[in-house]
């Protein structure tokens, strides 16, 4: 397919056929994020989007999953993806699900009978970026949502029959308050109960506002054992059954996956080994 950009989705849509529908990000102002920042945010046209259904169809492809790329496809106007949808199903019967990424801002410009559509249209998941269960967190790294919106927009996809996954990441609050932050995101997480987690563990990106901010002293980033630490502590405090969890820890190497609650000791035991190995380490900060 022709891509633009870095390819990021859920490791749960790796297995989805990828359907670019957009370049970048609309949004492209969190703090610590450089996945779009070199891109300028472009919607692709209908007719390009159409030629790539084309090409997949004719190599006999028949996908059961699609993810719509790019960053928040969500985010476009209504009557636009439904479109899309439209031509997926006109070219793929089968397909028996639309996955993609969204905001919280997306889905507050919707109105609950534009997620009907949607939702009737064949959109089942929508990866949210909610990152921290701090509301100060969350400002700081200039998410565009408040945990009350977070709250108020997941309710309303739910009760349209979507699923929510999140996207959350350890070290994302800095050095020293790693534990909080895990309480404070569990106790989010356990209210709002998604169906798939995904944690990483925060990259200290040199190209993006927050690098200057730990250059200033503005920012104390957290090491990777303190990382360790706090999913250790988010996995302890996680009570949402059948939550599917998968953790990341690119710079050392680590991660962790189960379902909960059957696989939180196992999953616990792994990060704990992880931890006496890192303490016996120098600290590693993900430093890109």
């Amino acid at each position: 397919m022709q891509y633009e950009g870095q390819i990021c989705r859920a490791p749960m849509e790796r297995g989805s056929y990828m359907l670019p529908v957009a370049v970048g990000c609309s949004y492209n102002a969190c703090k610590f994020c450089t996945l779009f920042k070199h891109l300028q945010y472009r919607e692709l046209p209908i007719a390009q989007i159409e030629e790539e259904l084309q090409r997949v169809k004719g190599l006999n492809g028949r996908p059961r999953r699609v993810f719509l790329g790019d960053g928040n496809a969500f985010g476009m106007k209504t009557e636009r993806l439904l479109k899309i949808l439209k031509l997926v199903r006109e070219y793929f019967p089968d397909v028996a699900e639309v996955n993609m990424d969204a905001t919280v801002t997306n889905i507050q410009e919707k109105s609950d009978a534009e997620l009907k559509k949607l939702w009737e249209a064949g959109v089942r998941h929508l990866y949210l970026g909610i990152e921290s269960g701090l509301p100060d967190v969350l400002e700081w790294m200039h998410k565009d949502h408040t945990l009350e919106e977070a709250y108020t927009a997941i309710d309303r996809i739910k009760r349209v029959g979507m699923i929510y996954d999140a996207h959350i990441m350890t070290g994302v609050a800095g050095s020293g308050r790693g534990m909080e932050n895990a309480e404070k995101t569990a106790e989010f997480l356990n209210v709002t109960r998604p169906r798939h987690v995904i944690n990483f563990s925060m990259f200290l990106h040199q190209e993006v506002p927050l690098y200057r901010d730990i250059v200033q002293g503005n920012f104390l980033p957290a090491d990777e054992l303190e990382n360790l630490l706090e999913e250790k502590c988010l996995l302890e405090h996680l009570q949402v059954d059948g939550l599917k969890y998968d953790g990341f820890h690119d710079f050392v190497q680590f991660r962790v996956r189960g379902t909960f609650p059957e696989d939180r000791e196992k999953m616990l035991r792994k990060v704990e080994e992880a931890i006496e190995k890192n303490k016996k380490e120098k600290p590693v900060f993900a430093v890109i």
